[in-house]
């Protein structure tokens, strides 16, 4: 049997198109006949007909069967755009991108690589018995798989990328406020210092002692609220740094996790096939290049 160089599930769902096709190509064509046998049935009814005569009922004929064909071509056109929509919905699923080569379509060796495979195909369903026409669906490719797996966990690491972003800009923002705090107090204690050396000249010396003690004591509360918001600085940049760890860890798993699912594409038949057509498109091109600089003028 000819091959398309897909896997086994891909090709079945080409040989589905490609039935699906057929039969919407069969009434089509049931259809043109029978514009044609209305034809010979309702206006061939004389044995002679005038030149003005044959061309107005080919004429009639002209314009059902245009509209018939061209029906049937804006209809496979919109159903070629559905099929492209399922494959593309789907791969958006798994975060990827496909691109089609419109050039390809054109490409007589493939054509008629397509129309070999249909006659195969018809020959080999033809042989096969009534009963493998009932064999049960295969499996849609978004219910389970090794590539489920690995688009939960992306969106897992995704959410837990979130709440510990989340969590940084907590902490940053507690951060802030303690060194703001911390540094409200520090010019406290200056103003506090100039105030008490502005003073001093002023004070009568019975009094010194007292005011002594009292800075003294104020010295020792704030030092005391000065040690508590560095301790609390140092727990929160703790904190800061074993968060930024925690975001780094869980970027890598995304990271490693998204790069999975690439290989896993990448080992695939559809994207090596689509390489391969890159690769000649740029082979042509090349050469293209190259014939188009041996007619250039020189200047």
């Amino acid at each position: 049997m000819a091959e398309l160089g897909l896997n086994e599930h891909h090709q079945n769902e080409v040989i589905n198109y490609m039935r699906f096709a057929r039969s919407k190509r069969g009434l089509r064509l049931k259809t043109v006949d029978s514009c044609f046998q209305d034809l010979k049935e309702s206006r061939l009814v004389e044995e002679t007909f005038t030149i003005d005569e044959v061309s107005e009922v080919l004429n009639g004929l002209q314009a059902v069967v245009h509209s018939e064909v061209e029906s049937e071509l804006i209809n496979t056109a919109y159903t070629n755009v559905l099929l492209l929509r399922q494959l593309f919905a789907q791969a958006e699923k798994w975060y990827l991108k496909l691109q089609t080569d419109i050039s390809e379509l054109e490409n007589r060796e493939l054509l008629e690589q397509v129309a070999e495979f249909e006659k195969a195909e018809i020959t080999s369903s033809n042989k096969k018995p009534i009963i493998d026409l009932t064999k049960p669906k295969l499996v849609p490719l978004n219910e389970g798989g090794t590539a489920e797996l690995l688009n939960k966990e992306i969106l897992r690491l995704q959410e837990e990328n979130e709440k510990l972003k989340s969590r940084l800009k907590t902490v940053e923002i507690q951060a802030t406020n303690a060194l703001d705090e911390k540094s409200k107090l520090e010019r406290a204690l200056q103003d506090l210092q100039l105030d008490q050396g502005n003073q001093k000249d002023f004070i009568k010396a019975q009094d010194l002692s007292d005011l002594e003690n009292t800075v003294a004591a104020l010295k020792s509360e704030f030092q005391k609220t000065l040690n508590d918001k560095t301790e609390n600085q140092k727990s929160l940049e703790e904190n800061l740094a074993i968060t930024k760890h925690d975001l780094l860890r869980v970027q890598e798993k995304l990271s490693l996790a998204e790069k999975e699912l690439e290989k896993k594409f990448q080992q695939t038949a559809a994207y090596r096939n689509m390489k391969e057509i890159l690769t000649k498109k740029n082979d042509q091109i090349k050469d293209l290049r190259k014939r188009l600089e041996k007619y250039e003028p020189e200047d």
